[in-house]
């Protein structure tokens, strides 16, 4: 049966609820991540409904079967909200379906609810995909069983200000609706659960099963089945005295099937660096070389797509486990119950208890330590870890999105991007750097060939399809890297009315694809304005490039109905230039503040105005 004719099937539910026998005590925890921050907190509690005898599901929202949902009884939705209020990639699917139309509005009338949202308020629209989830759950005759939850990662303590107190209020709610069985109590909190997963050892002489998996016949290019791109150019484009080290890389995509616009992304699939995959091993005292199968330890859990069977413990923590990552939580508190070490033991408790967070965030947060180097502070636990719960101490390494910043038309079967070098300090002696951007840079297609596993996703930017139809793009630093394929695809296509407003900090050290631009100009297919922030005494940004050319901004959008585009960090920047804009409408279109206001406004509701930005 067709998954929309199961949803509009008609159901007969009573109005009162009645507590269920232990057969039917079931819990479906169904998440939207981009970053893992709304995964670990499902998983956290999925380990606290199994400590209530709860039978447990956690799954990732388009991996779940929606059409299922009509016959769900409890359900806890667990929601990221990334960019300008979009919903995580891993929930696209059921964010559409769910808002179908045609779905009668007692659809979910026997499922109790409860949304959890995860975001952050320095956004504005701060947790929309939970607030909007709950309230269409509402529609469709849901009953909640709590007001949603707004976790804030701004906060000192994080999400987790929010999610502790809520998570009380949860088990009562439910413990009444769901009484646990006669003789039953609650797992204490002092016993460790034990591991999603058991590591079968393989015996030395088995064949090699750790070899890259090939598909008989390939799959269009995906998360589960990347495309092995050769990595043909990896160029420095800052000076080599400038701060920071931004690279043009490109790659060949011949054979992939793979296509994209102006505005798409290309993720990509990093490793951890050998040198932290020895020292890991060493910590662990694990054999990187030994083999073995992963055996689920509940009979309906499915095992981790990416991982091969048989795999080496070299294979899961080079490709899999993110011990360059800030550990969170969770991360402690498993750890604080397999110490043998009193000291440790005492550390690692009070860094998982609630009232340890700030201490916690000091330790982690601030300084951004990785969990490689939290366990080399913990020696005593670290060394007896059993790896069968590696993959419950430590998340999977999850791909990087960055702006494509070229087109297909210019470039076939290659794609570029644009990335900065992610380095900085911390009061800790070791720099910090990105996991996937020093991987990156680290590469050498020079000296032999060079993989990388990527591919291609619809980006949120969408350029206009009329060719008469000019375009304001505002991309400081990387944040031009998207207009750059833009430009790039419609100057192939012969339009003109390309207007590129673009930052950074010297003309000389960073003006990134100054050539290309300027040849462009010469040519009369852009026009580009520049803001060399540090060339001059007083600092110039693009907001200030925008007001000076007021006349050129509004006549291109009240008399040429152009479309507006910004890309680029997301701290200051974006509302400067809105600023900008709304002092343009101002001046030169006489609108008040409030009509400015709103004009912004509806050029955003019709995708006349456009953003990308990043933190």
């Amino acid at each position: 049966m067709p998954v929309v004719q199961r949803l509009l099937l008609p159901l007969n539910v009573p109005d009162t609820v009645i507590p269920a026998p232990m057969s039917e005590r079931k819990l479906l925890i169904l998440f939207g991540s981009q970053t893992g921050t709304a995964q670990d907190a499902a998983e956290r509690i999925s380990r606290e409904a199994k400590r209530r005898h709860f039978c447990c599901r956690v799954e990732a929202l388009d991996n779940y079967s929606v059409a299922n949902l009509i016959t769900e009884t409890l359900v806890v939705f667990v929601c990221a909200t990334t960019g300008q209020g979009d919903p995580p990639d891993n929930m696209m699917n059921f964010w559409r379906f769910i808002f179908r139309k045609n779905l009668p509005p007692s659809s979910l009338c026997q499922m109790d609810y409860a949304v959890l949202g995860l975001g952050d308020s320095s956004y504005p629209k701060f947790n929309f995909v939970a607030k909007k989830l709950h309230k269409r759950l509402l529609q469709l005759g849901g009953n909640p069983l709590l007001p949603v939850a707004l976790g804030d990662d701004q906060h000192d303590l994080g999400p987790d200000a929010v999610i502790d107190p809520w998570l009380l209020d949860l088990w009562e709610k439910v413990l009444a609706l769901y009484p646990l069985p006669p003789g039953l109590g609650i797992i204490s909190p002092d016993v460790l659960l034990p591991p999603r997963y058991a590591l079968h050892f393989l015996d030395e002489n088995a064949d090699d099963g750790d070899q890259p998996q090939q598909e008989a016949a390939r799959d269009t290019p995906s998360e589960l089945h990347p495309f092995a791109a050769l990595m043909v150019c990896n160029q420095r484009v800052t000076a080599e005295s400038h701060f920071q080290d931004v690279r043009l890389i490109e790659f060949d995509i011949t054979g992939s099937g793979m296509e994209y616009s102006a505005g798409d992304v290309v993720m990509i699939q990093p490793r951890n660096s050998p040198e932290d995959v020895q020292q890991f091993c060493q910590l662990l005292r694990l054999d990187p070389d030994r083999r073995f199968v992963l055996k689920p330890s509940e009979p309906d859990m499915a095992l981790p797509a990416h991982l091969p069977q048989p795999c080496t413990i070299r294979h899961l923590v080079t490709h899999y486990l993110d011990i360059s990552c800030v550990p969170r939580r969770s991360f402690f508190e498993l750890l604080s119950y397999l110490s043998p070490d009193e000291l440790e033991q005492e550390k690692l408790q009070e860094f998982s208890s609630a009232q340890g967070q700030e201490e916690l965030y000091s330790y982690c947060n601030r300084p951004r330590r990785t969990t490689l180097e939290a366990l080399w502070d913990f020696p005593h636990t670290t060394c007896v870890i059993p790896p069968a719960y590696l993959l419950d101490l430590i998340p999977r390494i999850r791909p990087r999105a960055f702006s494509i910043a070229s087109s297909l038309l210019a470039h076939p079967n290659r794609i570029q991007i644009l990335m900065a070098v992610v380095q900085y300090k911390t009061r800790l002696s070791k720099p910090r750097r990105g996991l996937c951007s020093t991987w990156l840079a680290s590469l050498r297609p020079q000296h032999g060939d060079v993989w990388v596993p990527l591919w291609v996703k619809k980006g949120g930017m969408k350029f206009p399809a009329k060719p008469d139809t000019p375009v304001i793009m505002i991309g400081p630093g990387t944040g031009v890297a998207p207009f750059r394929a833009a430009v790039q695809e419609r100057v192939a296509q012969g339009r003109k009315g390309n207007c590129l407003f673009f930052g950074c900090r010297q003309k000389s050290k960073d003006f990134y694809c100054q050539a290309e631009w300027e040849e462009l100009v010469k040519k009369g297919f852009l026009t580009v304005f520049t803001a060399f922030s540090r060339d001059q005494e007083d600092k110039v940004y693009v907001q200030h490039r925008i007001r000076e050319n007021k006349g050129l901004v509004w006549d291109l959008l009240s008399r040429d109905n152009a479309h507006i585009y910004v890309a680029g960090n997301a701290k200051e920047m974006p509302a400067g230039v809105a600023e900008a804009l709304k002092t343009v409408f101002h001046l030169e279109g006489g609108l008040s503040s409030s009509e400015a206001e709103e004009y912004l406004a509806a050029l955003e509701r019709s995708h006349r105005f456009q953003s990308e930005t990043w933190s």
